[in-house]
C-alpha cells in the first residue's frame, strides 16, 4: 500500500471575494486531471479573507508540488505563499519540509 503525502500550502488573500480562490483551486484541480500525481481536496480560508490553506494528497509530495507550482505562482490574489511538504501520513513524527513558493 502506498504511503499517503501532502502538499498544504498556505497563504495569504486579502479579500472576501472568493472568485480568485475559485479560480486557483480550477487551475489546481486542471493541473491535476489525467495525472495519477494526487488530488486537490478543498480549503480553508478566514472569515476575513485575510489567509487561508490548501490541501493536496498524493503518492509524492515533491512530484505533486512541482506540478501544481505553477497555479500557485500564477495566481495574482494569493501573496506570502508557502508549501508544507509533508512526507507521510498526518502523525507526529513525520518528515516535513517548509518551502516559500512567493
Amino acid at each position: 500500500m502506498q504511503e499517503e503525502q501532502g502538499v498544504i500550502i498556505q497563504f495569504e488573500y486579502g479579500t472576501t471575494d472568493l472568485s480568485q480562490l475559485f479560480a486557483l483551486e480550477d487551475a489546481l484541480e486542471e493541473a491535476l486531471q489525467d495525472s495519477d500525481l494526487g488530488e486537490y481536496d478543498g480549503h480553508e480560508i478566514a472569515m476575513d479573507g485575510s489567509d487561508g490553506l490548501l490541501f493536496l494528497y498524493g503518492p509524492n509530495a515533491d512530484a505533486l508540488f512541482a506540478h501544481i507550482k505553477h497555479a500557485l505562482v500564477a495566481n495574482s490574489q494569493i501573496s506570502n505563499v508557502q508549501a508544507t511538504l509533508r512526507y507521510g501520513p498526518p502523525e507526529d513524527g513525520v518528515k516535513e519540509v517548509v518551502v516559500h513558493v512567493k
